[in-house]
């Protein structure tokens, strides 16, 4: 993993940033944060992923597709940015589809980038490798990347039960189990999330995400009533790929059957939290964020 930049580079933001934006409301919450702290914002904004509005709230925005690295990091350069952040969910899945470079046509920066991982298959693809390799291209022409939640802490969970009712003495225990395999799969970057039911594994997110991972166990256990864990990676670094829940989230937990949430305190990004929150409640779900299983008997009401 690489080593998170010094908090003095990337806490204070410069007058122009750069925001590189994917899918979700997670890049339009960043972008309104910089804005009120008077930024002048330079987005690069993914085709296929990111939300229109954006361009509502930037001061200037560039659509490029997913494979235009050279393209993003020009942009950027030309207009004097030198520190930038990284937003929203990228749907990895489709670099894998039958004639995905074709599709995407990768430019040659992209090429040059991601040459040892496609094509000579020197290094793997999974999601740190592949992101660190783009750190390190924005990098190459002066472009600093900090994490997103330097800019707007308050969408990091706080420590406590966010939801009405909270878990019962056996889904602690099901917390517990779920904690141990989700830091696991983090640590061998394979996944953020687990989906357990009474101390057994029925799911495991890799690279579909962690909706279809719940939905998959929707399906493996209709009877409901599972609780989904999603936590860091213990090598998590906090510039990208952190672990971000939403309305999205929920309205698959409750399509599927889940019934109660996990997530890691402070490292893990909410969005729209009273939105969230009074949805949750609506649906009788539990929510709790902790910093470790075992706070899971401590926990104190948040909402």
């Amino acid at each position: 993993m690489s080593a998170i930049l010094p908090p003095t580079i990337c806490r204070l933001p410069p007058a122009k940033f750069g925001l590189v934006a994917g899918w979700g409301r997670f890049p339009i919450v960043i972008a309104e944060a910089l804005k009120a702290q008077g930024c002048r914002t330079y987005c690069v904004a993914l085709i296929d992923h990111a939300d229109p509005v954006l361009e509502q709230v930037c001061d200037d925005v560039q659509w490029t597709g997913v494979a235009k690295l050279g393209k993003a990091i020009g942009y950027l350069a030309r207009n004097g940015v030198r520190q930038a952040t990284l937003a929203g969910k990228v749907f990895k899945v489709r670099l894998f589809q039958r004639r995905a470079w074709l599709k995407h046509l990768p430019d040659w920066r992209c090429i040059r980038t991601f040459w040892p991982h496609f094509v000579a298959t020197k290094k793997d693809r999974k999601d740190d490798t592949l992101l660190q390799a783009i750190v390190e291209a924005f990098a190459e022409d002066g472009i600093t990347l900090c994490p997103a939640t330097d800019y707007a802490p308050e969408l990091l969970v706080k420590f406590g039960q966010l939801t009405k009712q909270g878990p019962s003495p056996a889904q602690r225990k099901d917390i517990e189990f779920g904690w141990q395999l989700a830091k696991e799969m983090g640590r061998l970057d394979i996944g953020q999330s687990v989906v357990v039911k009474d101390r057994a594994c029925l799911a495991v997110e890799a690279i579909e995400g962690t909706d279809e991972c719940i939905t998959r166990a929707g399906q493996l256990c209709p009877s409901g009533g599972f609780t989904v864990v999603k936590v860091a990676k213990p090598q998590q670094d906090m510039r990208f790929d952190v672990p971000t829940i939403g309305m999205k989230t929920l309205e698959t937990m409750v399509a599927a059957g889940a019934r109660m949430l996990v997530v890691e305190t402070g490292k893990t990004i909410l969005v729209d939290q009273p939105q969230f929150i009074e949805f949750a409640n609506r649906q009788k779900l539990i929510v709790v964020s902790l910093d470790n299983p075992a706070t899971a008997a401590q926990i104190i009401t948040a909402a």
